[in-house]
């Protein structure tokens, strides 16, 4: 069930409900409804995150008695740093952050090496190799609970000032980037201007000249209509960053063992309708935004590559145990 607005109250039923939003599901119990469990992302409607947290909200509420899934997308709850605040707090049930877990925790830095992930097999390979022995204990020491592992996507650069062939095309473009610490030093090693900024600015950003490009999944792109703005799409698919189904550790643990189960079963289940959208949109979405105008190009892709070493030999150097998840990552696509 998707809602456009956020309820603030129960009005119209007499009710006051203030301080918090688990007061406001207390208040709708009382009425008589069911509790809602809020669900917020940063996905415009269309998007993979949109699609994906909808397809959730559906197969959960088909089985849930007493509780409902209810999606808040297009940063309706706020955007990624603050729906993860109000993950810790409990105010909202789960989100869907993608590269800002890189900020908050060190070790997530993984998902931002460039091409280290070569399609989603392996991307599956590396959740059972590392995300659920190593990096989901991090999360939770950290205030998240990972309850499945979705997707952002296979990331791309668009903008308006010329197709980038190769890293040197990325030269003084002021270039948008999520929060996360190791896509702005990727973008400074090719040579960009990378300003981190919330994904729900980014079109304004671009339509008012403040930013040259910005760099997504394209679903992400198709989702938040920056092909309206921008002139080149090239597709550099430099980072695969997952999406990370995580929820509030004290509102999950209020909740009935049944539900939990419930919730966590369809979580997990719902990546294969993911992984399965998220081809069909890669595929389909290219001839769209070239439809749509914009000029689309495949650079060299070993030119990116190695101009990446200089992040993976950080990478190494500064996070503990950074050189291992990457081994351990790269050797899960052999197995």
């Amino acid at each position: 069930m998707n809602r456009q607005y956020e309820p603030w109250g129960g009005r119209g039923r007499g009710v006051v409900c203030v301080a918090t939003l688990l007061l406001v599901s207390a208040c709708a119990g009382e009425a008589g409804g069911p509790r809602q469990l809020k669900f917020g992302h940063v996905g415009e409607p269309g998007s993979l995150f949109a699609l994906s947290a909808e397809e959730f909200a559906r197969r959960a509420n088909e089985r849930l008695d007493g509780y409902e899934v209810v999606v808040y997308g297009s940063s309706q709850l706020g955007g990624d740093e603050l729906l993860l605040q109000k993950i810790k707090l409990g105010t909202v049930e789960f989100a869907l952050p993608s590269s800002v877990m890189s900020s908050q925790i060190d070790e997530f830095g993984l998902f931002e090496m460039p091409y280290l992930v070569q399609d989603r097999a392996h991307m599956r390979a590396i959740e059972q190799a590392v995300v659920w022995p190593d990096l989901a204990p991090l999360a939770e020491a950290a205030g998240y609970r990972v309850i499945a592992v979705w997707e952002n996507g296979f990331r791309h650069v668009t903008n308006n000032t010329r197709p980038i062939v190769g890293p040197e095309d990325l030269a003084g473009i002021k270039l948008r980037t999520p929060r996360g610490v190791w896509r702005v030093k990727l973008f400074q090693e090719f040579g960009a201007n990378p300003t981190p900024m919330a994904l729900s600015e980014v079109f304004i950003g671009l339509q008012t000249g403040v930013l040259d490009g910005q760099e997504n999944p394209l679903a992400q792109i198709w989702g938040s209509r920056l092909y309206e703005v921008q002139e080149y799409l090239s597709l550099t698919g430099h980072v695969y960053t997952p999406g990370y189904v995580v929820v509030s550790p004290s509102a999950w643990d209020r909740l009935p063992a049944e539900v939990r189960d419930i919730l966590e079963q369809e979580a997990k289940a719902t990546q294969a309708f993911v992984h399965e959208t998220a081809t069909r949109l890669d595929a389909e979405l290219i001839d769209q935004v070239r439809e749509a105008g914009v000029l689309v190009n495949t650079p060299e892709r070993g030119a990116f590559e190695r101009a990446s070493a200089a992040i993976y030999e950080e990478f190494a150097s500064t996070v503990e145990g950074g050189s291992e998840l990457v081994q351990r990552a790269v050797a899960a696509g052999s197995n």
